[in-house]
């Protein structure tokens, strides 16, 4: 439990916008030009990256629901 509080806190700490659930009095406002991406956290190295997010749409088909046979 201890290692995700040290994530949390590392990764919180470096996001210097207000977005969601993580909200900060010193930056109010939401940053998608530095922000909108996944932050990555390695234990080994206390350190953090980053990962582009993705905002593709996904198309999904849909079927209908049918006896289930074994």
């Amino acid at each position: 439990l201890m290692l995700i509080a040290r994530a949390t806190l590392v990764s919180a700490l470096a996001r210097t916008e207000s977005r969601g659930a993580h909200s900060r009095e010193d930056y109010p406002q939401r940053d998608d030009d530095q922000w909108l991406r996944h932050t990555l956290y390695f234990r080994e190295q206390d350190q953090l990256d980053y990962k582009p997010v993705k905002l593709k749409p996904l198309t999904v088909e849909t079927f209908q629901p049918k006896e289930r046979t074994y």
